[in-house]
């Protein structure tokens, strides 16, 4: 694989977050994730720092579409309710036995919510 992609997110602090990526190869076809699993982690600074969040297809919060080569990502409201507004740094990789994928990286920016 090539190099990870770079995409920044913005998502809404107490409104649940949904996205979809899809892992193409280069000639634009999908690339087939059966038998791999996935992670993200939003942390808060450098890659060192403290963990605000992470979604796995263990944990639910990561859906691999299979042959499709999707990845969707959900976070329900009351997880983005508890992260402060701010900007973030997040990846997501794509693990089939000892090989891993950076898919993509990027900022994770939270807009404060007003209305509770």
């Amino acid at each position: 694989m090539a190099l990870a992609g770079i995409y920044d997110i913005t998502a809404d602090q107490g409104a649940t977050y949904s996205q979809v990526f899809t892992w193409k190869d280069s000639d634009g076809d999908p690339v087939s994730l059966v038998g791999w699993t996935g992670r993200m982690q939003i942390r808060n600074g450098r890659p060192t720092e403290s963990l605000v969040l992470e979604l796995t297809t263990s944990n639910d919060r990561m859906t691999l579409g299979g042959a499709e080569g999707t990845v969707t990502l959900t976070i329900a409201a009351s997880d983005m309710e508890d992260i402060d507004a701010g900007m973030y740094g997040y990846d997501i990789e794509l693990v089939n036995g000892s090989t891993v994928e950076r898919l993509v990286m990027g900022t994770f920016t939270v807009r404060g919510e007003v209305t509770r």
